[in-house]
């Protein structure tokens, strides 16, 4: 265990003021990519979208219910899978607290899945959930949002590059795939965040950012990054700790 140089009081205080303003200058380079953010122009949905949900069929305007923006969450959850993805689950658990303070800003949460109700709604209950979480089984939401891999599927892609460059570049997403997938050939379910916006009955896509982007939604790692050991985890392998929160 690699521990930090014990000092004085006053050489510890001189070395936090001296990361104190670099914290400074990161918060201020976060406020200035936020704008950007939000400045991004945006693409209309034009492609009508049915989710299965557990009082029955929503449109993805339904989804916003009588706010203006709608966060989706694609949750990993292959139909032919038994539970959804430990990692996304992990990801859920840190984000379900904040749900509920999203409304007072205009703005609805999902999460949505390949996966039908019938598993997903066993699974949600097991975990202790209750954000909405809807089924994208049988419609192109999922592969027209980039977080399930296809070649038949047309354009195939993953975080915004080719994904036989990522394979190339050995940067793709280490998770379940399809039976009939290879490494050469990577079929299934990857993690991503959406957001939409409306004007009246007109749906808006805004943002979407994956891998690494979806960091910024995990407090636990908020909290480890202020720690001396910080998180604990080889870089090449990431989550792969992470356990179903009943499972540790």
């Amino acid at each position: 265990m690699n521990l930090p140089k014990i000092v004085t009081q006053e050489e510890w205080l001189a070395a936090r003021k001296d990361l104190l303003a670099r914290e400074k200058e990161f918060t201020r380079q976060r406020d200035a990519l936020s704008a950007a953010r939000r400045e991004l122009p945006m693409v209309k949905v034009e492609k009508d979208y049915t989710f299965d949900g557990p009082d029955g069929r929503v449109t993805l305007r339904g989804l916003f219910g009588p706010r203006h923006q709608l966060i989706v969450y694609h949750f990993m959850f292959d139909p032919s899978w038994s539970e959804g993805c430990k990692n996304c689950s992990c990801v859920m658990d840190n984000i379900a607290g904040s749900i509920v303070h999203l409304a007072a800003r205009d703005t609805s949460f999902v999460a949505i899945s390949r996966a039908l109700l019938v598993k997903i709604e066993p699974f949600k209950r097991r975990m202790g959930w209750t954000f909405p979480w809807f089924s994208s089984f049988g419609n192109d939401f999922n592969y027209d949002s980039h977080v399930t891999v296809d070649p038949d599927k047309g354009d195939y892609a993953y975080n915004y590059v080719p994904v036989p460059a990522l394979i190339e570049a050995g940067k793709m997403f280490r998770s379940k795939h399809h039976p009939d997938a290879s490494p050469a050939n990577p079929k299934g379910e990857m993690p991503g965040l959406s957001v939409f916006l409306r004007d009246d009955d007109t749906v808006f896509h805004t943002y979407s950012t994956y891998q690494r982007g979806l960091d910024f939604f995990l407090n636990m790692y908020n909290l480890l990054d202020v720690t001396p050991l910080g998180r604990q985890e080889e870089k090449s392998q990431g989550l792969a700790w992470v356990r179903h929160h009943d499972k540790y």
